[in-house]
């Protein structure tokens, strides 16, 4: 080989791999910034904890609804602020967004809107937290450092599901836990395509349309789960997935109600 051409190629390689290094401590430092950020918005929840609204001056949405006063502060801050979601034992424990004039706001800015490679998780904009409908969607990335919704897909494992069978999700309106009904892998669909698509699905009129929604969870989740009824609420928290193009990672939850 040409010494010249030898040369340009290991220079070129070096930029190559140089660029590489470069990328991912950016990625790695980006992560754990946005981790640090979220860790010091849940102290604001904890300061405020077992307060009420009113009890802490008063704090309602834009239609007047109460906000719970242990959010005060944090949609005081942010007013796209829309709640919390955790699942225990994982790293999932973040604060979810909700901007109903650009539904992807959030998918590359945290909570001070500022630009983040892992984002916010944030809620569909044509979801209802106000007055929850039948289903409420909530979209994150999957993080190759293991944050936001990366921890989904480690319910492609049966015992993984039975050790993580319940959310929580709190909304800045009221508290919920959910228990999970399903979990797997799918894709955004091309408009061609006649497969369901469970990104559009909100709102359940009659027990038809639920069931076909519950139907087609259950047979896309590769385990039995709970069931799940009309009437029911439900949580449906979707990823990204490399395991096909356009490909997505989802687990759908029920609202269930302590006796």
């Amino acid at each position: 080989m040409n010494r010249k051409v030898y040369c340009a190629l290991m220079v070129i390689l070096s930029v190559i791999v140089i660029g590489c290094i470069l990328y991912l401590s950016i990625y790695y430092f980006s992560n754990s910034k946005a981790d640090k950020e979220q860790k010091a918005l849940a102290e604001y929840i904890e300061e405020e904890e077992g307060s009420t609204a009113d009890e802490s001056g008063g704090a309602s949405g834009d239609d007047g609804s109460v906000i719970q006063g242990k959010y005060r502060r944090l949609y005081e801050m942010n007013p796209d602020f829309a709640g919390w979601l955790e699942i225990p034992d994982t790293k999932i424990d973040y604060g979810v967004m909700l901007c109903e004039e650009d539904e992807e706001f959030y998918i590359r800015r945290d909570f001070n809107k500022e630009h983040s490679m892992a984002g916010m998780l944030f809620i569909d904009s044509d979801s209802d937290i106000v007055t929850p409908g039948t289903n409420i969607i909530i979209y994150g990335h999957n993080m190759k450092a293991g944050t936001m919704f990366h921890d989904l897909l480690k319910y492609a494992d049966e015992e993984y599901y039975q050790e993580h069978r319940y959310v929580t999700f709190n909304t800045i309106y009221r508290d919920g836990t959910y228990e999970v009904i399903g979990a797997f892998y799918t894709q955004i669909e091309t408009e061609d395509s006649d497969e369901y698509r469970y990104y559009r699905f909100f709102q359940a009129d009659s027990r038809e349309e639920f069931d076909t929604y519950v139907n087609y969870v259950k047979a896309k989740t590769p385990y039995e789960t709970a069931g799940a009824e009309f009437g029911d609420e439900l949580i449906t928290l979707s990823t990204c997935s490399y395991h096909t193009d356009n490909g997505r990672y989802v687990v759908v939850a029920k609202r269930v109600i302590d006796e």
